[in-house]
């Protein structure tokens, strides 16, 4: 994945309400299939959180996984925090090292 390890504090309920707002305009998600997330899943969602900071994860009916678990994996693997799970669709927010846009 990227860079060096960055301690990211925990968003206030604030800071979480900003970013839903924000997340309710993004149509656009990494969609998660049957299988667990991969190696190539994985840096594609890396990827995008450096890229956008703010993504939304859904799965798929055919995901094994809750979306709690997913959450939870990507949030260690990655270093991103959960903004928001509704239904099947995990909201996601990680700040860009390189080019910051979006403050919480």
């Amino acid at each position: 994945m990227s860079g060096p390890t960055v301690f990211t504090p925990a968003l206030t309920p604030k800071q979480k309400a900003k970013l839903k707002g924000l997340a309710n305009g993004i149509s656009q998600r990494y969609l998660l299939g049957k299988s667990e997330p991969d190696e190539g899943f994985l840096v594609t969602v890396d990827k995008a959180l450096e890229a956008k900071e703010l993504i939304k994860v859904g799965l798929l009916q055919s995901c094994l996984s809750t979306p709690k678990e997913v959450a939870a994996l990507l949030e260690a693997k990655l270093r991103c925090q959960t903004v928001q799970i509704i239904g099947r669709v995990v909201v996601l927010y990680r700040r860009s090292q390189k080019n910051p846009r979006i403050e919480p």
